[in-house]
């Protein structure tokens, strides 16, 4: 369960983990729902190095009651006392001895409804009938995601390495991210348990040298409201603090 001192380690450090926030019950049950749904349309990604959801609550409606978890909401009852929405559900796949690797980054874009010139929002983009927008800083920094992992995950099958500390230092240029990553830490997560990190936070991963799987849940929760004329597009009031 999330502390203070989970809480405190997620504003310094950018990131905290909880070692087991699902039980192997819900995990099962998740996998299941996920394995047994139809995998086929846009928001499906699938290929011999990875399979994703994107959307992935409105693709698979049945997981909002699984994801639901009493647990769930007391997490994001401690990060958000006065309430949060959902404002982004993706699953990851990352299948044994893959070779798709992610580059340092952060996580920089929200998906919205529709382009709208909005002061500070920009640049844009448009894919597959999904837009993008880099939000000002401080919708990043009011979001927090929750990686919720149904494998063991380790830095042989792909788990995150980050850079802690690095979500203080705002929107970093992408030319200078190389320079900024000699003190990154690989966050090793067993099954059932959660990675809470902010969006600002410097992360990538490693290709698999491992027979195991790593499947994820990706949660993004926000208590931010867009200004007039931006919706998100993927959000859900499915979670409410205590």
């Amino acid at each position: 369960m999330v502390t203070s001192a989970s809480v405190q380690l997620l504003r310094q450090h950018g990131l905290t983990i909880l070692p087991q926030l699902l039980t192997l019950l819900e995990v099962t049950a998740l996998l299941h729902c996920i394995e047994s749904a139809p995998a086929a349309g846009a928001n499906f990604r699938r290929s011999q190095d990875v399979f994703a959801i994107r959307n992935l609550l409105e693709e698979i409606a049945a997981l909002g009651a699984l994801l639901n978890t009493a647990a769930l909401r007391d997490v994001l009852g401690e990060l958000f006392p006065t309430g949060c929405h959902l404002t982004k559900a993706i699953y990851f796949d990352k299948p044994a001895g893959s070779n798709w690797l992610v580059a340092w980054h952060q996580d920089l874009m929200i998906n919205v409804e529709h382009r709208a010139d909005v002061l500070g929002f920009g640049p844009w983009t448009a894919k597959a009938g999904w837009v993008a927008v880099q939000p000002p800083v401080e919708v990043l920094e009011n979001t927090i995601t929750v990686r919720l992992h149904l494998d063991d995950c380790d830095a042989t099958n792909g788990a995150l390495k980050v850079v802690p500390g690095s979500h203080r230092r705002g929107v970093v240029p992408a030319e200078t991210i190389a320079g900024q990553t000699a003190t990154a830490a690989v966050c090793a997560v067993p099954a059932g348990g959660a990675l809470l990190m902010k969006p600002l936070l410097l992360h990538a991963s490693n290709r698999s040298t491992s027979d195991r799987p790593r499947r994820v849940v990706h949660l993004e929760f926000s208590a931010q409201e867009l200004p007039a004329g931006l919706v998100w597009r993927e959000r859900r009031a499915l979670w409410h603090a205590r």
